[in-house]
């Protein structure tokens, strides 16, 4: 068996081959193959597969989004009251701007 060097694109014949397809043995340059499901797949053997159906898939994806984002909303909803708690539980005279008048150095 000769090396994928010196191989020739089964749809090109002056172009290289730069893979071959694991469905149909056949070498394809780069043009002609692609990438499916971490597989490089030819044209012809992508349309063998068939299409998934994915009407429920999605609705399973939309639905794990939505809950995503409404965790989302309560972790910096959540984030934000325990900010608010704790500006609140800073003393009155930190707010007023009276504790920089008091007498730092003891004099």
């Amino acid at each position: 068996m000769t090396g994928l060097i010196h191989q020739r694109c089964f749809n090109h014949a002056l172009r290289e081959a730069a893979a071959r397809c694991p469905s149909c043995q056949q070498f394809y340059c780069r043009e002609c193959i692609t990438e499916h499901d971490d597989r490089l797949l030819c044209a012809a053997c992508l349309r063998k597969i068939p299409a998934r159906d994915v009407s429920m898939g999605s609705f399973w994806a939309a639905l794990i989004r939505a809950f995503q984002v409404v965790l989302g909303l309560a972790v910096a909803a959540f984030f934000f009251f325990l900010v608010g708690r704790t500006l609140l539980s800073i003393d009155t005279s930190v707010h007023e701007g009276t504790v920089w008048k008091g007498n730092w150095l003891g004099e």
